[in-house]
């Protein structure tokens, strides 16, 4: 059974640090690309960041990069995403997603992730 459990939400102040973590069971995560989404109230869920497959690459929306930074630790089977320097606009609920397939590239189409976890909230606010 394919679980994804994300952990490490919170609140933040601006310019505040927060590391997210997926923790993956059911399948091994270097095999497939993976990638963080996040819902703002009102709004849309929209792409954060992603990683192909076997690490052939990794993408970030232009709102986060240089900010945030995914990575995979395939021991623990674990993807993590650090958030630094948050500003208020960061704050939504996000969510790990895997995609439908092993050896995927990097992707925003909702359409090609499978698996999704439950979401955890992140706030930054003063």
């Amino acid at each position: 059974q394919v679980q994804l459990v994300e952990s490490g939400g919170g609140t933040v102040q601006p310019g505040g640090s927060l590391r997210l973590s997926c923790a993956v069971s059911g399948f091994t995560l270097s095999y497939y690309a993976i990638a963080w989404f996040r819902q703002a109230p009102g709004k849309a869920r929209e792409g954060v960041s992603c990683t192909s497959s076997r690490n052939l690459g990794t993408s970030y929306a232009d709102s986060v990069k240089g900010r945030f930074t995914i990575s995979r630790d395939n021991a623990k089977n674990t993807l993590y995403l650090q958030m630094n320097n948050q500003k208020p606009e960061d704050t939504a609920v996000y969510y790990c997603a895997a995609d439908s397939y092993p050896g995927g590239y990097c992707t925003y189409n909702e359409g090609e992730f499978e698996y999704w976890g439950q979401g955890t909230q992140v706030t930054v606010s003063s």
